[in-house]
């Protein structure tokens, strides 16, 4: 890596203070990392933010509220309906861009689909990580990883919700935040979804079928463009295929 991410804060209009990194210098991306995951973990550690600056961006990488970095409420009036898209908006208004990139993987893709919803206007967005009916009906994500923060420590080794408990201990994640986070989670609309012109990349793992659909999202949007990477939800973070099509499609 040529250079180090630099980190900075700054403080929600509720008072909690978020971080984000950045790397590189050159047309703004924001990028918006997973649930239980943060912005190193998904973005810096297997090189994607590195690929992405290469190519001449500045990559803003916040680590969500509850996660990383940013401070972890547990009081469940710090998780507002949308409350991750409105920092989201936030952090784009703090830094004062307006000709910009966005993107995220899985939690951090949805997010980026409701500030579009909510106004935000990038000039490309990357939807990553995420199917149809992950965004047409949120719960039943909701439902599986309450499930995971109300059963530590009781979860069949091997099974998706020990694997998920297992990953979330090695990002040293806080259930007492992350609960009450899963009740922010705000569907988004066919109708709404058919709104969206921007130029659109999706990509996933082959075998990730954890938020249904890619592939129907990216029929429904009307600009955009589908590509599969190796892997699983998981994996296909840690693999340089997903950096490289994210690098690929915003310098394209």
């Amino acid at each position: 890596m040529a250079n180090s991410p630099t980190s900075h804060s700054f403080t929600a209009s509720d008072g909690v203070a978020l971080v984000w990194h950045e790397l590189g210098e050159g047309r703004p991306v924001l990028l918006l990392h997973g649930l239980f995951s943060n912005a190193d973990m998904n973005w810096i550690r297997f090189g994607h933010a590195d690929a992405i600056a290469s190519l001449g961006f500045r990559v803003i990488m916040p680590d969500l509220r509850a996660h990383g970095e940013s401070a972890k409420p547990h009081d469940e009036a710090a998780y507002p309906p949308d409350v991750l898209a409105h920092d989201g908006l936030a952090l784009i208004a703090h830094l004062g861009l307006a000709d910009y990139d966005l993107g995220g993987y899985s939690l951090g893709a949805r997010t980026a689909i409701r500030m579009v919803a909510l106004g935000a206007r990038p000039r490309q967005l990357v939807v990553s990580g995420m199917g149809l009916q992950g965004l047409l009906h949120t719960s039943a994500r909701s439902e599986h990883f309450a499930k995971i923060l109300t059963g530590l420590g009781t979860h069949e080794r091997g099974s998706p919700e020990w694997l998920a408990e297992a990953f979330l201990k090695t990002t040293g994640g806080d259930p007492d935040a992350l609960l009450p986070l899963l009740g922010s989670f705000v569907d988004t609309s066919e109708a709404e979804l058919r709104a969206i012109a921007i130029p659109t990349l999706v990509v996933t793992g082959s075998e990730d079928r954890d938020n249904g659909s890619a592939e129907a999202l990216a029929t429904l949007l009307p600009n955009a463009r589908y590509i599969e990477v190796p892997g699983n939800h998981m994996s296909a973070v840690t693999k340089p295929d997903l950096g490289t099509a994210i690098a690929d499609f915003l310098a394209s």
